[in-house]
């Protein structure tokens, strides 16, 4: 699928009429033929990325294989507020699975499905950052090693938002959790930990890898779309901030998300077969310190004395990414 540069005329906005766009360019949710794959009533927080994300991304997927999808969702924020018992946001057949087995459970669909001739049922499975980078991270790797034909979404609000804000593996440094409190000398999460699925996906040289973000809406439905074209494994790591679990302002999700995005820390980029294919390149690239004043998880940093060292380091990390993602039009 073939995605044409759309200019913005409205200056100082990030938005563009569909209007001015031929019927096929225009995005999913403006479609009056939507599904509302994840239809209004559910109990999210005010501002919640990853309820954004999810109806973006089931959406595109429904679109794409004419409404032949079936989810399976770990345990998480997404299907404690999505299905409180005995109601339903979900308009798709949906299985909740045990927090850490819905990669297996979903490949057990997948194969149940083709056992029964109807391979035209696309099977997805989704869950938030602490059922994929940690609980799960067992039985995600053994789909992407038998390349079961599954799309796995990964919602990262970067901890256990529902369970209290514990750290998980995609905590970024320095960020206070209810578990790396900001107190000593050192508060918040450690430098030098966690994992980064989306690297580890493609060292599996599964089909299809890709980032996306809540702050690009159109780019992550059109990597959905793809993703959903493709056989064997594919993996899409959803960037989705949490206002509740990050301290931020409802109202700013998308503007934080998109502070991620420009910054470097959070890289937006497609890969196959374990090679890097595109990325979104930085057209105005920002200081991490305009990302991490949005977030109270990060005013230990910025108290009367800001800590200057420690906000480097975080730069530093961001800087690699450019470097390494090839973001301002270096050789990856």
């Amino acid at each position: 699928m073939s995605v044409q540069p759309v200019k913005f005329y409205q200056a100082g906005t990030f938005t563009v009429g569909n209007r001015l766009l031929a019927g096929p360019e225009r995005t999913v949710q403006a479609n009056m033929r939507r599904t509302n794959s994840l239809n209004s009533g559910h109990r999210a927080c005010q501002g919640c990325g990853e309820a954004l994300g999810a109806r973006y991304a089931i959406d595109a997927a429904m679109q794409a294989t004419g409404n032949q999808v079936m989810a399976v969702n770990a345990t998480g924020c997404l299907e404690v507020f999505s299905t409180p018992y005995p109601e339903t946001s979900w308009q798709i057949p949906w299985l909740h699975s045990l927090f850490g087995n819905a990669a297996a459970v979903a490949s057990g669909v997948a194969a149940a499905m083709r056992v029964k001739g109807r391979t035209g049922v696309k099977v997805i499975a989704q869950g938030g950052d602490g059922g994929t980078t940690d609980i799960g991270f067992g039985c995600l790797s053994g789909m992407f090693e038998r390349n079961d034909d599954v799309l796995y979404i990964c919602y990262d609000n970067e901890a256990y938002m529902n369970t209290g804000v514990q750290r998980s593996s995609a905590t970024p440094p320095a960020a206070r959790t209810a578990t790396t409190m900001a107190v000593g000398k050192k508060p918040g999460n450690v430098f030098g930990t966690g994992k980064n699925v989306p690297l580890i996906a493609m060292a599996h040289q599964i089909p299809y890898v890709a980032t996306a973000s809540v702050a690009n809406l159109r780019d992550l439905e059109v990597k959905v779309m793809r993703a959903m074209g493709i056989g064997g494994s594919r993996y899409i790591h959803i960037h989705v901030p949490c206002p509740l679990g990050w301290g931020s302002a409802p109202a700013e999700t998308i503007k934080i998300a998109r502070l991620a995005v420009e910054s470097g820390l959070f890289p937006l980029f497609e890969a196959e077969d374990g090679e890097i294919t595109g990325r979104h390149q930085l057209r105005r690239r920002v200081p991490v310190e305009e990302y991490l004043k949005t977030q109270r998880r990060f005013a230990h940093l910025f108290g009367k004395e800001p800590d200057v060292q420690t906000i480097a380091a975080i730069q530093a990390i961001a800087d690699r990414n450019v470097r390494t993602f090839g973001l301002a039009g270096q050789a990856v």
